[in-house]
């Protein structure tokens, strides 16, 4: 494994897509699509957190919408922070190698995330933002 950790070695390839939790995504779409003139590029539920991803084309970072479709992480989340901002995530080539270099991260789940990649939250959240973790290539 390729020296990952700090002063050592870059851990992420880069943002992949910076995340905002919403109670209704059509009402968000509509303000990014034709008040700002993002582009929709996907919509697509994920049923393991229960949730309805919308991915808007920002230029260099994409913006996800997340809402809630039934009682899970995302909406405990939004009933003690209101909408705003989930999360950042960052592209890796194998989340497994970066955890492993991470102190404390050993046991961070990995799931099927959107658009058919494996992803995972960290457990620490540093300045009180939540970081998840994808892997570049979907699942086939």
């Amino acid at each position: 494994m390729a020296d990952l950790a700090g002063a050592r070695g870059r851990l992420v390839d880069h943002v992949d897509h910076v995340a905002i939790a919403v109670h209704d995504a059509d009402k968000a779409m509509t303000f990014y699509t034709e008040r700002l003139g993002l582009t929709l590029i996907g919509d697509e539920e994920a049923e393991e957190p229960g949730v309805r991803l919308a991915y808007l084309d920002g230029g260099n970072v994409m913006i996800q919408l997340v809402q809630p479709l039934r009682e899970g992480p995302v909406a405990r989340f939004m009933r003690e922070h209101g909408e705003g901002l989930h999360h950042v995530c960052f592209n890796v080539p194998r989340i497994e190698e970066v955890l492993a270099a991470l102190p404390g991260e050993a046991d961070a789940r990995i799931f099927m995330g959107g658009r058919g990649r494996r992803a995972c939250f960290l457990l620490q959240e540093p300045n009180g933002v939540r970081v998840e973790l994808t892997e570049k290539d979907p699942i086939r």
